[in-house]
Parts: C-alpha cells; sequence; structure tokens
C-alpha cells in the first residue's frame, strides 16, 4: 500500500482544522440547521432543491433577518447508522440547533433519541410511522401527516363500495408495518374483515413478488391495500400485470405514501396501475404554489443535469414550509448569545453530547407558530402537521383524475366543501364520480370471486327430524356425500343464480346418533371452526348464533307456535243465533221498534182512524208488516213516512245479522284447547319440542320447568305423546317452528290447530363471519322465494295445495260481533224522522181547531133563522130497502130535505133553499170520504141513490 506524503498530511490537516474552525467560530449572524437526507435518492435530490429554494426565498423577504440560518447538508446513504452518525457531526463538530429530517422512519428513530440527549428538535417531513409520535420523544416534530391520519378515509372508500374484505400488502419495515393497527382497527369499525396479510420484504426479488401475487389469486379476496415504499410499488403493480391481476373484477387500493408522488411515477408503471385507486393529501391552488413550481423544475434540473424530468409532490412542499417555520422561530425567538451549547463537566463516554441552549425555547416557538404556506394551512401544535383533508384519485392513462374528496366532518364527497358542513351524504359510491377500474372496466366489482385453485366450497349437511326439509347419505359408488330435501333445492337454485360459478361439495355432520346429540348449535359451530365454508339446512336465525356466523336472508316464513288439539264449536253453542248482534244493539234496536210503533199509534188517533180502537199491540202490529202493502189501515201521510223509514233500517239490520251468522256458522269450525302459552305453563302441563333446537331454550327463558319439558328426534314420538295428552304420558302442546308445523298439518288436517305466540327469524344459512358469500347468496335466495319456483319447491316436498285442503293449519279468527257503532247513523236517521213526524202530526191537529172550532157544526141560515144540518149519527141509520145494502148515509142525505120541509111548514126563499142545499152535499161528502160506498142490488151505489133522492 502506498503511504500518504507529507505534503498532503499537512493539507488535509490544515482542512480540517479550517472547517473545525469554522463550526466553532460561528458569526453572530449565523444560526447552523443540520440537514440528513438520501442524496442517491430521487426523494433526497428533490428535497434538498426544495430546501435551499425556501432558504433563498425566505431572506430575499425578509433581507433584514439576523442571525440567518445556515444549512449543514448531510448525506445518510440510505442507512440507519449513516444517519445517526451523521447527526453525531452535526451536532459535535457544528453545534446545530436544529436537524431537519432524515427522510425515513427508521433513520428518524435514530437521530430523534440523538436529539433528546441535546435537547435540539429533529424535525422530519417525511418520516410518517405513527410509532414515532410518543412521550418518549418529545424533541421530534413530525412536519408531515401521520400514516394513521389516512385510515379513516382509506375504510371510508372501501365501505362506500360495501367490500367486506381486504388484503393489506406492505414492506418490512416500520413505516410499512407501523399503519397496519390503525388500519386494522379502522376496518372492523365498518365490519370489513383482514383474511391475510402480505408482508414483502425490501430485499424480495421479482420472483418472490411473483409467488406471492399467485398465493393472493388464490384466494376468494380480491381488493388489496398496497403501502410500501414507490421503488417496490413499481415491481408490485408491474408484475402484478404480468400475471393477471390488473384485470376486471379487481381492486387496488394506494396510501397516501404511493400517491402523493404519483405524479413522478414512471409512466410504464402508471401503465401498468390503470384503474388503482388512491388517498393523497389535498393541496389547494394558488398562484404562489404556480410559480414555485415552475422554478423548482428550473432549479431541479440545474442541480441534478443526469436525472429525468421530474414533478413536484407535496413533500418537497412540506420540506420548503419546514425551513419558513424555522426561521421565523429563531426570528421571533431573538438569540443573540453566541453560546449554544453547554458541555457536561465530566466526559461519561467517548461522544459526550453537550445540551443546546436554545431547544427547549425554540422548540416552542415552532410548535406554536402557524401560517399559510405553499402546502396549505401549516400547524405543528401537536408535534405533528394537523389536517383533515384527503383527495381521492383514480390512476387512469398515463395520469390520474380526482373523483372525490373526504374530510373529517362531512366524510365521502364528489366536490369539496370548505367550511360548511354538509349532512345529506350517503357515504356511497353514489357520491363520487365515476370509476376506470382495472381492466378499463366501469361495472363496480365485487370485491371477491371463488378461489382459481379449483378448491371447492365445503358445504356442511345434517339429517333432520323433517326429511322434507334435510337428509344426507352417502353414496354407496362414490362414496360422496348426497343431500336432498326443500333446503337443499333452495340452495342449489341459488347458486344457479349466481353470475359466476362456485363449485360446492357436500360435508356430512357426523351420523343421525351424531346429529341428536349434538344439535344444531354443535352443527353450526363447526362453520366458525372453519370445517365448513357454509352450513346449510333447517337452521333457524337466532340473536345468540349471529355472534359467530353470519345468516343469509330467511328462505321460509318466521315464528314459532304450539300445535294443540282442537275442539269444535260449531253445534255446542244452542244460542248462537243472537251472537251476530251485540247486547246493546239488541237492546237498542228493541226500544226503537217500541218507539216506532208508539208514534204510529199516536199519529192514527189523531186521524181518528177508527181501526186504532180496541187491542193496542195487536192493531200496531198489523200497522208494522201490512199497511205499507196494500191495505189502508193506516190512513196518515205522516205514518207512511215513518213506517218507511223503519222498514228501511230493518232491511238493513236484517240483512247484516244474516251476513254474520252465516258467517259465524261457516268459519268457527275448530277453537283450540290452549290459547296462551304462559297459561300453559301456569297448569304444569308437558309440552314438548325437537331435540336439538333452540326452542327449548326459549322454553326455558319463558320459565317452563325443565322437567315439564319433553325431546322428541322423530316426527312419530311427538305426533303419539300429543295423541295421549299430557294427564297420559303425553303432552298437551308440541312447541316447534311455524315451517315444521305447517308440514304436520298438512299430514294431520283434524283434530289439531296452530297458536302462534313468538316472533323468529326463520330459516337461513349459516356463513362465516364476514364471508363475501353471504349477500351474494341472499340475492339469490330473494330471487328464488319471489318468484314461482318456491312454490313448485314447496309443493314437491310439502305437498300440493295442502294449505288450501287443511283448514285449521291456520285458524281463522272469529268474526265480530255487530255492535251500536256500526248503526249509529240509520238509528239517528230513524228517531230523527219519526221524532220530527210526531211533531208535525200534532201541529196539524192543533192548529185547525183554534181557529175553526164550528167546521162541522155550521147552521144554515133562512128567513126564520132555523138550523140546517143538526142530524144526529145514527137517527136515520135504519137498514137500506130495496135491492142492496142498506146505509146510514143514504138515509142521512133522504133525511135532510124532508128535515127541512117540516120544520118550516111553508114555502122557503130561494136563498135559503140553495144554502141547505149546499150544507147537505158537504155532510155527505164528508160520509162518502170515510167510508166505502155499498153497492146496491141493481149495481148503483147507495151515493147515487142519496144524490137522487137529494135532488128529488
Amino acid at each position: 500500500m502506498e503511504r500518504a506524503s507529507p505534503i498532503t498530511f499537512f493539507l488535509l490537516l490544515i482542512i480540517h482544522f479550517g472547517v473545525a474552525q469554522n463550526a466553532t467560530t460561528s458569526g453572530a449572524d449565523e444560526f447552523p440547521v443540520g440537514v440528513i437526507l438520501d442524496l442517491e435518492s430521487l426523494g433526497g435530490k428533490m428535497s434538498r432543491t426544495s430546501i435551499l429554494m425556501a432558504l433563498e426565498d425566505f431572506y430575499a423577504v425578509h433581507r433584514n433577518y439576523s442571525p440567518k440560518l445556515v444549512l449543514h447538508i448531510r448525506d445518510s446513504k440510505s442507512n440507519n447508522v449513516q444517519a445517526a452518525s451523521a447527526a453525531l457531526d452535526l451536532l459535535e463538530n457544528y453545534s446545530v440547533q436544529v436537524i431537519i429530517g432524515p427522510q425515513t422512519s427508521s433513520q428518524a428513530a435514530f437521530v430523534s433519541d440523538l436529539g433528546n440527549k441535546s435537547q435540539v428538535p429533529v424535525i422530519s417531513f417525511t418520516a410518517t410511522s405513527p410509532s414515532l409520535y410518543s412521550g418518549s420523544l418529545p424533541y421530534f416534530v413530525r412536519a408531515t401527516l401521520s400514516d394513521s391520519a389516512q385510515v379513516n378515509s382509506i375504510a371510508s372508500l372501501i365501505k362506500a363500495y360495501g367490500w367486506r374484505q381486504v388484503v393489506p400488502i406492505y414492506e418490512e419495515t416500520d413505516y410499512g408495518r407501523g399503519v397496519i393497527p390503525y388500519l386494522i382497527d379502522a376496518l372492523q369499525e365498518i365490519d370489513v374483515r383482514v383474511p391475510y396479510r402480505s408482508v414483502i420484504p425490501l430485499s424480495a426479488t421479482t420472483k418472490q413478488i411473483t409467488k406471492e401475487l399467485y398465493k393472493l389469486m388464490t384466494m376468494q379476496t380480491r381488493v388489496f391495500l398496497v403501502h410500501m415504499s414507490p421503488d417496490l410499488a413499481s415491481i408490485l403493480f408491474t408484475k402484478a400485470k404480468e400475471v393477471g391481476m390488473m384485470k376486471k373484477g379487481f381492486v387496488w387500493i394506494m396510501t397516501d405514501g404511493l400517491t402523493n408522488v404519483i405524479d413522478s411515477t414512471n409512466p410504464s408503471v402508471m401503465e401498468a396501475m390503470n384503474g388503482v385507486l388512491g388517498v393523497k393529501f389535498y393541496t389547494p391552488k394558488s398562484a404562489e404554489l404556480d410559480n414555485f413550481t415552475i422554478n423548482w423544475n428550473r432549479r431541479l434540473q440545474i442541480d441534478n443535469p443526469n436525472d429525468p424530468p421530474l414533478k413536484l409532490s407535496i413533500f418537497e412542499l412540506w420540506g420548503y414550509d419546514t425551513i419558513w417555520a424555522v426561521a421565523q422561530a429563531v426570528e421571533n425567538l431573538g438569540i443573540k448569545n453566541k453560546t449554544s451549547f453547554q458541555k457536561p463537566a465530566v466526559a461519561r463516554n467517548m461522544t459526550s453530547l453537550g445540551t443546546s441552549v436554545y431547544g427547549p425555547a425554540l422548540l416552542k416557538t415552532i410548535l406554536q407558530y402557524k401560517f399559510r404556506g405553499l402546502s396549505g394551512h401549516f400547524d405543528l401544535s401537536g408535534r405533528q402537521l394537523q389536517a383533515s383533508t384527503f383527495q381521492i384519485i383514480n390512476v387512469v392513462g398515463k395520469g390520474w383524475k380526482q373523483i372525490g374528496f373526504w374530510t373529517a366532518e362531512n366524510g365521502i364527497s364528489r366536490r369539496l366543501y370548505h367550511g360548511e358542513s354538509v349532512t345529506h351524504h350517503s357515504g356511497l359510491a353514489s357520491d363520487l364520480n365515476p370509476v376506470i377500474w382495472p381492466g378499463k372496466s366501469t361495472e363496480i366489482p365485487r370485491g371477491w370471486e371463488a378461489p382459481a385453485d379449483g378448491k371447492k366450497l365445503r358445504v356442511g349437511v345434517h339429517v333432520s327430524v323433517y326429511p322434507q326439509f334435510m337428509t344426507s347419505w352417502k353414496d354407496p359408488i362414490t362414496g360422496a356425500t348426497k343431500a336432498s330435501g326443500l333446503s337443499i333445492d333452495v340452495f342449489e337454485e341459488a347458486v344457479k343464480r349466481l353470475p359466476y360459478a362456485l363449485p360446492y361439495e357436500y360435508v356430512a355432520f357426523g351420523t343421525t346418533n351424531d346429529t341428536s346429540s349434538g344439535g344444531y348449535d354443535d352443527f353450526i359451530y363447526q362453520v366458525y371452526l372453519k370445517k365448513y365454508d357454509v352450513a346449510i339446512g333447517d337452521i333457524t336465525i337466532s340473536h345468540n348464533r349471529t355472534s359467530y356466523v353470519d345468516f343469509t336472508l330467511p328462505y321460509t316464513e318466521s315464528g314459532v307456535a304450539m300445535v294443540v288439539p282442537a275442539k269444535s264449536s260449531r253445534t255446542n253453542n244452542a244460542w248462537i243465533f243472537v251472537e251476530p248482534l251485540s247486547r246493546g244493539l239488541w237492546l237498542r234496536s228493541i226500544g226503537l221498534l217500541f218507539y216506532t210503533w208508539l208514534v204510529l199509534w199516536i199519529l192514527e188517533l189523531l186521524e181518528n182512524n177508527a181501526n186504532i180502537t180496541g187491542e193496542v199491540l195487536k192493531n200496531i202490529g198489523i200497522m208494522t208488516f201490512f199497511s205499507l202493502f196494500g191495505d189502508n189501515r193506516v190512513r196518515h201521510l205522516l205514518s207512511r213516512i215513518v213506517l218507511i223509514v223503519w222498514v228501511f233500517f230493518f232491511l238493513v239490520l236484517s240483512a247484516s245479522y244474516t251476513a254474520n251468522l252465516a258467517t259465524m256458522l261457516t268459519i268457527r269450525q275448530l277453537n283450540p284447547t290452549i290459547t296462551d302459552i304462559h297459561d300453559l305453563r301456569r297448569s304444569g302441563e308437558y309440552v314438548g319440542c325437537t331435540h336439538g333446537s333452540y326452542v327449548q331454550g326459549l322454553l326455558e327463558q319463558l320459565n317452563f320447568n325443565r322437567s315439564k319439558i319433553k325431546t322428541y328426534s322423530t316426527y312419530d314420538g311427538f305426533y303419539s305423546a300429543l295423541s295421549k295428552g299430557s294427564k297420559n304420558g303425553g303432552i298437551a302442546a308440541f312447541i316447534h317452528e311455524v315451517p315444521y308445523i305447517r308440514l304436520f298439518l298438512a299430514r294431520n288436517c283434524k283434530g289439531y290447530t296452530m297458536v302462534p305466540f313468538y316472533k323468529a327469524a326463520g330459516f337461513g344459512y349459516a356463513f362465516p363471519k364476514g364471508s363475501p358469500l353471504v349477500g351474494d347468496i341472499s340475492k339469490a335466495i330473494l330471487s328464488v322465494i319471489g318468484g314461482d319456483t318456491i312454490n313448485q319447491i314447496e309443493k314437491k316436498w310439502i305437498g300440493v295445495g295442502y294449505e288450501n285442503n287443511c283448514n285449521n293449519a291456520g285458524r281463522a279468527p272469529d268474526p265480530d260481533e255487530l255492535t251500536f257503532g256500526s248503526f249509529r247513523g240509520l238509528f239517528k236517521l230513524n228517531v230523527a224522522i219519526t221524532t220530527s213526524c210526531f211533531v208535525v202530526a200534532v201541529i196539524i191537529y192543533l192548529y185547525p181547531r183554534n181557529e175553526q172550532p164550528g167546521q162541522n157544526g155550521e147552521q144554515a141560515q133562512g128567513n126564520g133563522g132555523e138550523q140546517a144540518g143538526g142530524e144526529q149519527p145514527g137517527q136515520n141509520g135504519e137498514q137500506a130497502q130495496g135491492n142492496g145494502g142498506e146505509q146510514a148515509g143514504g138515509a142521512m142525505v133522504q133525511q135532510s130535505p124532508m128535515g127541512i120541509q117540516e120544520e118550516t111548514g111553508q114555502q122557503t126563499s130561494e136563498n135559503a133553499r140553495g144554502g141547505m142545499v149546499q150544507l147537505s152535499l158537504v155532510r155527505v161528502k164528508e160520509v162518502i170520504g170515510q167510508k166505502t160506498s155499498g153497492r146496491t142490488r141493481d149495481g148503483s151505489t147507495v151515493a147515487d141513490t142519496g144524490r137522487r133522492s137529494l135532488s128529488t
């Protein structure tokens, strides 16, 4: 090895002495600041340019500020130890009061420890790991966003599109691992599962990355969240496109660590990333930012002439604003003392660090200073940048487009609302702009697919007490498990309606004996243990089971009911004919009848109807039923109006009575012997249920004594017990779900009926928690039960028209008796009209009597003043002689002129004779109007004979 010459050694000694002298004898107008960057990386080069421009711009604006910052830039060479060594050198030899950087979180952890010991603030605008923010690092300040700040925006994005499972892909570094706990917590809050975590080392080769991607393809999940450095992410997306994972159906989401530098990504990598979503920090546009971008691009090209053109990212803006914040804090602090470090009295080790004189005050001043920089509002009051707005982008072509925003106040929205709170957002994908997904698809991916490794879905089946719902057996030739029943047909039909192929195979749940001993809860628990991918059959959806499995929508009707013996009630009631009307309606109807009769009787008395005399009730009854139809016993017009209204009321009431009585005789066929489950419990009767069913636990919750609950495993067992009855060693009622009871009553229509008493969710299929199949199968089930398919399946396994043939399958409620309220209007109408007619008749009767008291006693004035027309009834009432019937009226007509001649004895004047004739005609008309004329033997009426005699 060649030895160095004395001249070379002397020159190195002079240079070292000059550098050290410059570091220790800084002038009063200089404030040393250390900068640690990875100058070999593109990010380091971009940040260096941004920092230098920030220092120049600040003192170009504030020329009179003193002291001025002096930057001492060091290269960490992408090494944690080198970064710590550079920091130690800056502290010991240059007495820097602030260290800006380093770039990575792992390097920042080393440097921050030195900063704590020397009380020198360490400000990083690129270290985003959440683990750095802790009480153990009080002098570390993050001039960027923590990775944990973006997890809520990512969770909202996943929730908006309805994805239920996500696989994170992250690098095996402090940066990669730091955000995972926060991300998992945010996803759990929206009920999204993480079935697998893909961890890729920084040293991974392309072959290793390809192998991991193939492993991901064999899984069902198609939503991937990428959180890694840009260089490693470029390899990942390129290989993902090669293996076919950037086509339709896949979803890729980037964290802000990648999205913030998306503009600097290689075009070939951007092409492989087409369709990827990402969240990035939102930078408001401004004229200052546009001018700085132009100048920065020019300056970067000058500083790095051999590098390709790069685009400005948010990290460079944070670096720019950090220099402004430090420079302004130094000015605000007013530093005048040259002494910046206090050395310890005794050195404890080779690298004994002093403590900064200005460090604590400078840190406090930096945290208090807030301003609007190129990146937006710059606030480090919480020892890290405070921000709450993220931009959601979609990579399209060689660029990207904005599809929305996320804020802590408003969540996801299509546009940004400045300073206003919005409450009408649904948080769904409709609140975002359309997305071009991988494979240039515009259809929102489901987020999962059937596995591509040929693995079949393991479907657990068991033997049910009712083979019509579920039964299973082994094929003697192939040994494969076979199954049939209503539950199987619905499941297979639902799978056929899925928009993708879903291969599956049946796996039997033990033997018949195991089923009876294990029960349905054990069967479903196998899904939780991942022995089955799904459990199907007559499984009741209950609250306690949803704690460890997810259920599809029910495919049967819901509820729990009792099967009890029924008794007939059609002929046992001798007084059923009075039940159609309530007691109040009966009493009011009878009262209205008597009231109507009374008014009719009074009206006819006022009319001087001779038919009313005699037995009152007999005549009123005759008037009620016959006077309206041709008989003239009811003479008064008002009486007929009252009868018309009464008959109308009677017809309506009788028709309603007939209809209700017919309904009672038709529907009321069977009554249950027990109507209340609580009465059954209080009576101490024995009840039955199926072994292994959740109904047994339900009965215990209803305080049934366990000794009074009998379980059965076969249909014949509980049918025989129900036939015996509780007193003969059987049961008084059998408690079961409604679908089973429908099946039971289809076979036993006579003698039993159903009494519902408890609500339940029906039968469903059990899937593991968070399974993406739940939603698709549920939609397919709705399609099956919403058409005629379910009717055909029920007819196949339960019977054709069993509900129509079995009237007691669900006993209809007894019809209600008719009450007074239903006929209140008719009652009011009848009473009002009847009363009105009565009042009018009384007024008509009284008014003429008071005005014309001598209407029937008129006197005929003659020349001598004699009376005319004082004939007495019956005086001339002898029988008429001749051909016909003798009438008193005819005698009266004949008597009138004869009486006049006898009383005068002389020839009367012409006027007197005319007046008496007129009076006699009036009396004749009254008599004729009251009684019918009799026929004479030769066919002429007595009235005619009277008129002829009067003329004579």
